[in-house]
């Protein structure tokens, strides 16, 4: 018995197939990774407030050597911050080309089933 005959057919809300370049229904992919984005782009709107915030620190420290000292930790924590959120995408990448063949595999993935969505219905 064909699962489309015991179920119905099953469309995707609009929103997946608005946001969707392909029109897949694979709305938890593009969920986690819009969700990607907006913490990488939060991470690096935070480092930039950290940034401002040592720097107009540092300029403010009057040559307090503690003050000097604060602020440039607050840089160096910035700094590495940043690093780690490159050096997380780099290895994703390497490690996708490595396991997969695709640098993109990773943050990109896809995922496949033993059916084909077209027969189940979904547009």
């Amino acid at each position: 018995m064909e699962l489309d005959k015991l179920f119905g057919t099953i469309n995707p809300p609009e929103a997946i197939k608005r946001f969707s370049p392909t029109g897949d229904p694979s709305g938890l992919i593009i969920l986690f990774n819009n969700i990607l984005r907006l913490l990488i782009v939060g991470a690096g709107i935070f480092a930039l407030l950290n940034f401002i915030l040592a720097g107009y620190a540092f300029m403010s420290a009057g040559g307090d050597p503690k003050l000097v000292e604060k602020a440039w930790a607050k840089i160096w924590q910035s700094i590495v911050g940043l690093f780690i959120i490159v050096a997380s995408f780099v290895l994703a990448a390497l490690l996708g080309q490595i396991l997969f063949g695709n640098a993109r595999a990773i943050l990109e993935p896809s995922i496949t089933g033993p059916f084909n969505w077209g027969e189940m219905g979904v547009q």
